[in-house]
């Protein structure tokens, strides 16, 4: 007997839509950032290491400022493997 249940192994078009606008957000915000740097983001607390880092931010300011600046552009988005 064969199974005729189908596994459909391709993305959810809307995550792939919403992927694409964060990265397109990102890459307008902070043009340091490439879409293949973004799109190997592991999380938001790693686009924030990304930006202090990238932007010179001095160590103090780092951390508060660049979280700020990616809560401001994600909106409770994802970005990374959880997106």
């Amino acid at each position: 007997m064969e199974n005729s249940t189908t596994t459909n192994t391709s993305a959810n078009p809307q995550n792939t839509d919403q992927k694409q606008a964060v990265i397109k957000d990102i890459c307008a915000k902070w043009s340091k950032f490439s879409a293949q740097d973004v799109s190997a983001l592991k999380g938001k607390s790693d686009l924030v290491t990304q930006v202090a880092s990238k932007y010179s931010i001095p160590q103090a300011q780092a951390q508060a400022q660049a979280q700020t600046e990616v809560d401001a552009l994600l909106k409770g988005r994802q970005v990374g493997a959880g997106a």
